[in-house]
């Protein structure tokens, strides 16, 4: 740590100098102008203005399909403005699976293509962006998805589950979102400051974001098992029915515990909800039990996973319990 003692100049005027090593190695010099951001307690000194463009380039010769997808995707999710996809020829299904990213991700779009590059660029200004209203819309798709996995799985509807498979493209858009912004708050402070939240907020948001997205991942698991079994047994439709109110109202309950402005209410719910994913254990016994009578052992497999599912959905809920009781918390 480096400190420096505070001088006042002019007899109203407070003065600190800088670190010369960083200022040398941040490009700061006699002349540059820098940016203050409060924090809190804290005051934070950047050498880059707000409207700096962070451009990124790839080499994508040896990516293709998946692999270039996630590629995009991590560049996205890291903060690049511009991203500039080089190789010597870009082949057409190379355009395919880049367009395939950028369908995914809010606010990205191709600018210009030539046949050795292609350029992305994020045409969405981050002072329009909510990271508490994406939130808020990925808490209702995962929940209603979830919803309509176990109907689906209980009905033997096969529409509906293809339809909660697709659904989960909508979460993970909102997804990379909320990752792009967190990740621009901790490299950028001034990008907090545009979005008007800290950067200790971005993260509550970040990591209840990651379950919500988690449990979305789960409908679409459960979804997909709906298509490949026949009609469930009405008794262990029933006992999956009753594990997945108690998994969800946990997800509820968490999630008002986290949005809830009064520190105090927040606590109770999110109490609350910890001492329901202990009750979960019961139904989820009850549940295991019925299926273990089942003589389709092919059955009684992927409805073990759904189980699963449901009980780790009540887990996630937990941990997004444990980021509303320390929002909650009195700062230090």
């Amino acid at each position: 740590m480096d400190t420096r003692k505070v001088q006042v100049t002019g007899g109203s005027t407070f003065t600190v100098s800088i670190p010369k090593e960083w200022a040398t190695d941040s490009g700061v010099e006699a002349g540059t102008e820098v940016a203050f951001y409060p924090d809190g307690d804290s005051l934070l000194l950047s050498p880059r203005g707000d409207d700096e463009v962070v451009e990124g380039t790839l080499d994508i010769g040896d990516l293709h399909g998946r692999d270039l997808t996630r590629a995009v995707v991590t560049m996205y999710v890291s903060g690049f403005d511009v991203i500039r996809l080089e190789t010597g020829q870009v082949t057409a299904e190379q355009r395919r699976s880049v367009r395939d990213a950028t369908q995914g991700l809010v606010g990205l779009e191709v600018v210009e293509e030539t046949g050795e590059h292609v350029v992305l660029q994020d045409l969405l200004d981050s002072g329009q962006l909510s990271v508490h209203n994406a939130v808020t819309r990925m808490r209702l798709i995962a929940t209603t998805m979830l919803a309509d996995a176990v109907r689906a799985l209980i009905e033997d509807d096969d529409d509906l589950a293809a339809d909660v498979i697709e659904r989960d493209d909508d979460v993970d858009r909102l997804w990379f979102m909320v990752s792009r912004v967190f990740r621009s708050t901790l490299r950028n402070p001034g990008a907090a400051a545009e979005i008007g939240l800290g950067r200790e907020a971005c993260f509550d948001y970040h990591s209840s974001a990651r379950q919500l997205e988690r449990i979305a991942d789960h409908s679409a698991k459960i979804a997909t098992i709906a298509l490949d079994l026949g009609t469930v047994p009405e008794d262990v439709g029933a006992g999956l029915d009753a594990l997945h109110e108690d998994a969800i109202a946990v997800v509820e309950r968490s999630m008002d515990a986290f949005l809830e402005e009064d520190s105090s209410r927040a606590t109770r719910l999110a109490n609350q909800a910890r001492e329901d994913v202990e009750a979960i254990d019961e139904h989820t016994r009850n549940a295991d039990e019925r299926i273990r009578n089942l003589d389709d052992a092919h059955q009684a497999q992927f409805l073990g996973l759904v189980i699963d599912s449901l009980s780790r959905t009540a887990d996630y809920g937990g941990n997004i319990a444990e980021t509303a009781l320390q929002k909650a918390a009195p700062r230090p």
